[in-house]
This record gives structure tokens, sequence and C-alpha cells, in this order.
């Protein structure tokens, strides 16, 4: 069958030819890949910046953001069987009997770093025309969401990202109101967060590098969240504007513009991280900082990778974007490419303004 490759050494990036994957046990099931999502963690992978292929192998099939269609269940799977349209998790739990977030069913709180993660980190991806899972990572998808189902993964970082905000705000039993959000970075995850702090009632301002008019520009302002460009507006006339917020959703993995951006951090505020960049050096004044958050009772917060909680919330908020704003969610996915596109995509050389999906069956 057809597989999207990644070999590491040269960091060529190939369609190969590997086996069907068969069930290896009763929990398993069988997939028939619909789409993939291309994205900077793939970028990353292709690179040579992170990820590794499986123990023992000299590449790694790539794909991480995944909706498939049921073809084959094992015999001890319940709520399962062909036809159904899945999503499946990414992170699976590391071996290790000390690390009581994965024994927990956490991993992706993993202290050890020894998960394996889905066409990521020592285990195979989703880009392949099938691909077998155990029933307990698949998530089963509405009929209805299948032109944007494949959006749920990097939609579960906004989901996890909201959960960990509120669980730090529940330090303050007298909030009433959500308040101020700003959104730094107009990506596929940026927007996404947009919409997942507007649907919890926050008033939310997307803050970017590209001046306007712009497509993600367009996309974020016809959700209803004013955009504004860094270029042209530095942090301090973004504050004179929007405000002070009481939430910072980082999204755009670039050091420099998110320490800068702390400044427009409200009282009580919590800036969350979701982006993962280089070793860069930012100017930032760390005295005047540290004064900032101790004195107004700031939290700076990382997050990474998504619960079954997260999926399951994704996949709801879906349904309710798309009603809220129609044809808006659909219009996040810019581009449809074949396999064979991969490398030229992932590497920039064909991409689109926001999203791009790799297809492999029209189902």
């Amino acid at each position: 069958m057809k597989a999207v490759a990644v070999f590491p050494k040269g960091r060529e990036v190939k369609v190969i030819d590997v086996p069907e994957p068969r069930l290896r046990s009763p929990t398993q099931v069988r997939v028939r890949t619909l789409e993939v999502g291309v994205c900077g963690t793939d970028k990353e992978v292709v690179e040579g910046r992170h990820g590794k292929p499986p123990e023992g192998e000299e590449h790694l099939i790539l794909g991480h953001e995944c909706l498939g269609e049921v073809v084959e269940v094992g015999e001890q799977v319940k709520g399962l069987e062909p036809g159904d349209l899945v999503v499946p998790r990414v992170r699976r739990p590391c071996p290790s009997r000390e690390c009581r977030a994965c024994r927990a069913g956490a991993p992706d709180f993993c202290v050890t770093g020894e998960y394996t993660e889905r066409g990521i980190q020592g285990a195979h991806g989703f880009a392949a025309e099938l691909f077998v899972e155990d029933a307990s990572y698949l998530h089963p998808v509405p009929r209805e969401l299948r032109e944007v189902a494949v959006l749920t993964e990097p939609l579960t970082i906004a989901e996890k990202a909201l959960r960990e905000v509120e669980r730090v705000q529940a330090r303050m039993p007298w909030r009433r109101q959500p308040g101020r959000a700003v959104v730094l970075g107009a990506g596929p995850v940026g927007l996404l967060g947009a919409m997942v702090l507007m649907r919890a009632g926050y008033q939310t301002t997307v803050y970017s590098r590209s001046p306007k008019p712009n497509p993600k520009a367009e996309m974020a302002e016809s959700l209803g969240a004013p955009y504004i460009s860094a270029k042209q507006h530095p942090v301090e006339k973004l504050v004179e504007e929007r405000g002070r917020a009481d939430v910072v959703y980082e999204a755009a993995g670039v050091a420099s513009a998110a320490f800068e951006v702390v400044k427009a951090l409200a009282p009580n505020g919590v800036f969350v991280f979701t982006g993962v960049t280089e070793s860069e050096k930012a100017q930032l004044d760390e005295g005047l900082l540290m004064k900032q958050m101790v004195l107004e009772n700031q939290v700076l917060l990382g997050t990474v990778n998504a619960a079954a909680a997260d999926f399951e919330i994704a996949l709801e908020d879906l349904g309710h974007f798309r009603s809220k704003w129609p044809g808006r969610v659909e219009r996040l996915i810019s581009a449809r490419h074949q396999p064979e596109d991969y490398a030229e995509v992932v590497r920039g050389e064909k991409g689109t303004d926001i999203k791009d999906i790799i297809v492999f069956t029209r189902g």
C-alpha cells in the first residue's frame, strides 16, 4: 500500500510501498485513511529537528492529524463497526512505572519523555492508505463532520489549553466573566484557539505578524475577532486599543514575539504557550518581567498534546462552530493535495495560506 515517509539520514520525503497492516489483537481496529493534515510539527520532523523513526527502522511514516474510516474490527471491539468515521489520538504512554502521569492514563503529562507519538516519535503515523490502532485510541466522528473532522487534533491543542487555563483561574472563585483574550498567531492552531476562546465567552483579538489584508485576517474578522498586525501595531498600541488580556494564547512559536506580548497580560492573567521554537534569544528585561508577574499574580503556562477528553470536546465544538459560523470551519482548510505532493507541501513549496490537507481516500 502507499505511504508517505521521511528518511531522516537524508531528510528525504518519499511515497513508498509498504505491506498492508493486519489486526494483531482482538482489541485492534483497521482503518482506511481518508485525510491527514500537515503542520509545523511535520516540518520539524522532516527537517530533523524533532522526532525519530521506530526502533531499528530507517524511515518514519508521517502524519499525526488524521481522519479515517473503519474497515475491520477485532472480536473484542465494541462501539465501532466498518464504515464508522474515526480520529486517532497521537501519544502513547511511556513504559516507566515511575511515571505516574502515564500510569494514570495521562501521557500528555509524561515526565520521562519516553512516550511514543504516531508520526512523530518512535511510531509510524497515519499518512498511509491503511493503519491499525487499538480501539481505545480512536474517537468516533459524527458523519456530518466528515468535511472538517481532520481538524480535530489541532483543535485539541486549544481545548487542552483552555481547560488548563480554567483550572488555574479556579484560584479566583469570585471571577464571573471570562474577560478579554489575545491569540498570538493566526495559523490553524491560532484561529481554532480563537474559536474556542470565543465559545467560552472571551472577547478575543487575534494578534499576528502579517499586515492586512490577508486571508488569515479575513478569517479572524469573519468570526468576529478583530485582527491586529504586530508589524503595524506594537504591543503598547495593542493594549491601548484593546486593553490588557486576561488570557494570552500563544500559537506562533516565536519566542521574541511571545515574551513581548507578556506586557499585554492583565493582573491575575494567564499566558499559555503552545508553540515550540528553536533556541532563540529574546530581548526582554527579566527583572521587569519577574516584577510584573509577582505583583500582578500572573501565570506563564506551557501545554503540549491533549487527553482523550479534549478530543471529545473538540468533536463537540466542531459541530458547534459550524452552527455558529456557517462555512468558516470549512474555509480553514485552504487546499487538499495528493500524497505525492506531501514533500512540497511540508517544505512550503506548494502550501497555501491556512491549512493544507493530504487526501488518501475520497470517502
